[in-house]
């Protein structure tokens, strides 16, 4: 698991400093972020991948739950009096509650540990997910290179040919096209070499799949006998 951050909100510093401290003796220690009622903002736990909302003063706890858990990708949790959960729970039925009670920091820690691991469970998810996307775009645009290939090759040398047609006639051409014509037969030979480097490559990717395909099959055979 990597190592998200935790923002801490809570104007009880014997409540933060006790969750700080009894995290250092875990495993995997996230970065720690505290901060107050005060200086809590809506956006002050972007970035952070588990916020933790402790005793705070009367009438903010609300609107910082409400804040902390409209951040998306990103999980919540409230440690509050046992006598408050069933108020915090009406208004926020998703929100992970922990009762200050006897081992709750324990209990806390425990909590905050799986949020975490799920939150970067998520957040590789996604990751392969773009990733996945990115590579069957990059598969569709080579697929349509190489059905291009052919028309790509025939107005290459079409090019080629006629600007040679004309560099073989110097009479027939005013000096400051010849230029001209002479910076398109250099660019059409460079276009004409990529894309033999294009070929080249679209060869020994082929090669490739039937080299593996070759190995996997004797594999693959014999698990078919086996079985």
């Amino acid at each position: 698991m990597n190592h998200p951050s935790v923002l801490i909100v809570s104007d009880d510093t014997e409540f933060a400093r006790a969750v700080a401290a009894r995290w250092q003796s875990e495993r995997y220690v996230p970065g720690i972020t505290i901060v107050t009622s005060d200086v809590w903002l809506a956006t002050s736990n972007a970035g952070h991948g588990l916020t933790i909302v402790g005793p705070v003063r009367d009438g903010k706890r609300s609107s910082i739950l409400a804040g902390v858990i409209a951040a998306p990708g990103e999980a919540a949790l409230c440690a509050t009096d046992e006598k408050d959960i069933p108020s915090i729970h009406a208004e926020h039925p998703y929100l992970l509650l922990v009762p200050m009670q006897d081992g709750w920091v324990e209990t806390l820690i425990l909590l905050s540990t799986e949020a975490l691991r799920r939150v970067d469970a998520v957040a590789r998810a996604q990751h392969a997910e773009r990733q996945m996307i990115a590579s069957q775009n990059h598969a569709t645009l080579g697929r349509y290179m190489l059905d291009m290939r052919p028309s790509v090759n025939n107005a290459l040398t079409s090019v080629l040919g006629n600007a040679d047609l004309l560099l073989l006639e110097p009479g027939q051409v005013p000096a400051g096209s010849r230029e001209q014509i002479q910076a398109i037969h250099t660019m059409a030979l460079r276009l004409n070499e990529i894309m033999q480097r294009f070929s080249s490559l679209a060869a020994e990717m082929r090669l490739g799949e039937k080299e593996s395909q070759a190995e996997t099959e004797p594999i693959s055979n014999s698990l078919v006998g086996r079985s």
